[in-house]
């Protein structure tokens, strides 16, 4: 039995509210069990310099953390001076997955700004955010087609994440806190509505593991990732 109670291959509950912003192009609320991240689109008639004169777009994301989003503060990053090195990470992976399922062509040279605020964290904030992430963007898209902005969808797929892991020698699907912190191997896996492979994230924290426990863990997440595309189907279908 799991630190909550749930079966091995059993995710969490989750919930995504959809336009929670009204100043947003297209924003959700995504809660992962007693992760909470909120997810905004906002839509630019301009491209990164590399861009200019291509005909193409850009879709890129922030990520960030609220103080008290853990069980003690953490100082903003903008007092810092700079941002860390895994928020850099996982704001890359969060672009990455994005535009795996986009024809950025079909934006023209607008780009596409993805804000995830974490505003509790329990575990698989990343995950969540690329989930929650994709809502946006597609409500965003939506709005863009229904002004006429752009004539056709650039996106192609949906994309979902989520994390697996050994804990306590089995494997498990979508982590709590305290199972992530104390896992033998932690896993994050993005994959499309397809089926297919995004990004695959595996660390051995304790020991290592083999070909069979990769197997297993992968299998975990693509019927969690499964779950989670139904789920962003229903609230946002392909425009």
């Amino acid at each position: 039995m799991r630190v909550d109670g749930r079966l091995p291959a059993q995710m969490r509950p989750v919930n995504i509210d959809i336009n929670y912003l009204a100043t947003a192009e297209g924003s959700a609320l995504i809660r992962v069990g007693n992760t909470r991240v909120l997810c905004a689109a906002t839509v630019e008639d301009s491209v990164p310099a590399f861009l200019r004169n291509s005909g193409k777009g850009w879709i890129t994301a922030e990520y960030s953390m609220l103080p008290r989003a853990t069980a003690t503060r953490t100082p903003r990053e903008s007092t810092k001076g700079r941002i860390s090195g895994r928020t850099h990470e996982i704001q890359r992976l969060i672009g990455r997955s994005l535009r795996a399922v986009a024809d950025l062509s079909a934006l023209g040279e607008r780009s596409v700004y993805i804000d995830c605020d974490v505003l509790q964290a329990d575990g698989g904030t990343r995950t969540a955010s690329i989930t929650g992430a994709f809502v946006a963007l597609s409500l965003a898209v939506k709005r863009m087609m229904a002004t006429g902005a752009i004539k056709r969808s650039p996106l192609r797929d949906y994309v979902a994440a989520t994390s697996v892991g050994l804990y306590k020698g089995q494997a498990v699907l979508d982590l709590c806190y305290e199972e992530d912190s104390k896992a033998d191997v932690d896993m994050n896996v993005v994959m499309t509505g397809s089926g297919r492979f995004v990004e695959v994230q595996a660390t051995a924290e304790q020991q290592a593991f083999g070909d069979d426990e990769m197997a297993s863990l992968v299998e975990l997440a693509r019927g969690g990732i499964a779950e989670l595309v139904t789920l962003q189907k229903q609230l946002a279908p392909l425009p």
